[in-house]
């Protein structure tokens, strides 16, 4: 009897994750893809697993803010997250919660 509620709660937590991120991916989908003038706020990293039995998987987040002060916090891959500097001024592009790229402001150096 334990077992069988363990496997019921086990495998009801597997559904509720797919569903969600599926639900997620629908919503994003869904969105208008915008790119806004935003500056590179902060970077942080979150590593999970890596127990034992398990590889690491590190996720990496970059805070952006955009003109009117509102900060926005997306996953991005970890080439972009390379390559991002906090104080970046630029252009975010994004759909939903799905980062997409960002475009650095050029600056022009005066000699």
């Amino acid at each position: 009897m334990f077992m069988g509620v363990i496997f019921v709660l086990v495998i009801g937590a597997f559904l509720f994750v797919i569903f969600k991120g599926i639900s997620q991916r629908s919503h994003n989908n869904k969105q208008p893809q915008l790119t806004v003038p935003a500056d590179v706020k902060t970077k942080r990293s979150r590593v999970s697993g890596g127990g034992n039995d398990s590889s690491a998987h590190t996720s990496y987040f970059v805070t952006f803010e955009v003109e009117s002060g509102d900060r926005m916090e997306l996953q991005v891959k970890p080439q972009d997250y390379g390559q991002l500097v906090e104080g970046d001024k630029g252009n975010l592009t994004f759909q939903g919660t799905r980062y997409l790229d960002f475009e650095r402001n050029r600056q022009i150096e005066s000699i």
